[in-house]
């Protein structure tokens, strides 16, 4: 169970949480012991409200596939239980970025001091390009 804001509540059910195998050094117990985690979450098939999982669907990120499911692999702690409450602790902060409101972005005017520093850049690099041209040498007879 993960409880989202909004007294929202993801039943355990639809997060599916498999030990696996750690990659990298463990000592004598890599071989033998699951302690990294799996965690699968179906969007689609999840009870999150339409508009988050809309959200979620277009939300720009690799641990989200075109099937629409959210792949999250924890195993930076050397305990299953450690890596499993990361797991669902990284989908949650998934769905709360993922469904925060967006604020409105205001128009503003560039302030005469820029527009002026603006322009004097341009002006300088316009010089410093200008004296990198080719010089035509003529005859002066």
């Amino acid at each position: 169970m993960l409880k989202l804001p909004g007294n929202r509540i993801i039943p355990a059910g639809q997060i599916t949480l498999q030990p696996i195998h750690s990659q990298g050094s463990g000592g004598q117990n890599v071989n033998k012991v699951a302690t990294a985690i799996h965690l699968r979450f179906d969007i689609r098939a999840s009870s999150l409200p339409e508009i988050w999982k809309e959200r979620l669907l277009a939300w720009p990120d690799q641990r989200i596939s075109t099937a629409g499911v959210i792949i999250i692999k924890a195993q930076a702690h050397n305990s299953q239980e450690k890596n499993r409450f990361e797991a669902l602790e990284r989908l949650r902060q998934l769905i709360l970025q993922a469904t925060a409101p967006r604020r409105q972005r205001k128009a503003t005017r560039p302030t005469p001091g820029s527009q002026k520093r603006r322009l004097e850049n341009k002006k300088k690099r316009s010089q410093t390009k200008t004296g990198r041209a080719r010089v035509d040498f003529q005859d002066p007879t």
